[in-house]
């Protein structure tokens, strides 16, 4: 069986169809050209300061070493925003650094680094089907439902008296990922977790 790296992606055939935004605009999942290089936009704020002009905030990370960055965007700034084709593959195997994931049609397997997904990696299981993402002919990432729910397996005793609006604390769920949830959360207790940030978003109601 073939095995093909980065560089090498048969049979897709990308159009690269490139869009204007303003820094304003940039949002969690987009593909951005920053310095020319590919960037991923991973977490994104809106800080209105109390002086000078609003930005956005957003923590980026490079498409092709993995490295982070924290860049301000303003709203008068043009960014270009790259398009992103997905195709459908299976998950083999993760072994050391790299992710081994096959096309189901051709039985073609495509590597990718675990530094290009970040956090992503802990919701991946065997056999599971993803949408690889794809700009300008490499796969760069991988396209997992927005949200999914986990067990919290492990978290600091609930004090008595906190409230869902106290203070957060650390966790870890059934998948190993380590997040922040509410104070009042216990373990045991399903939640609600963003795949593209790995942040909590809500107690799960069955």
């Amino acid at each position: 069986m073939k095995v093909y790296v980065l560089e090498q992606l048969p049979e897709i055939f990308v159009v690269r169809v490139d869009m204007k935004i303003n820094g304003s605009s940039i949002r969690s999942g987009n593909i951005i050209l920053h310095q020319g290089t590919n960037w991923r936009a991973i977490k994104c704020q809106a800080v209105k300061p109390g002086k000078g002009g609003a930005f956005n905030q957003v923590e980026l990370r490079n498409l092709e070493n993995g490295s982070k960055l924290n860049e301000r965007f303003r709203a008068n700034e043009v960014v270009e925003k790259l398009s992103i084709t997905t195709k459908t593959y299976q998950f083999l195997y993760g072994s050391g650094n790299i992710l081994t994931f096959m096309n189901t049609e051709t039985y073609d397997q495509i590597e990718l680094s675990k530094s290009l997904i970040g956090d992503q990696k802990f919701f991946l299981q065997d056999g599971m089907e993803v949408s690889l993402e794809i700009v300008e002919e490499k796969p760069v990432g991988i396209s997992l439902p927005e949200q999914v729910v986990q067990e919290v397996l492990e978290t600091e005793a609930v004090v008595k008296g906190q409230t869902a609006s106290s203070s957060y604390k650390p966790a870890m769920v059934d998948n190993g990922l380590r997040i922040m949830v509410p104070s009042h959360i216990e373990v045991g207790v399903k939640i609600i977790v963003s795949t593209i940030d790995c942040t909590y978003v809500g107690k799960y109601k069955s």
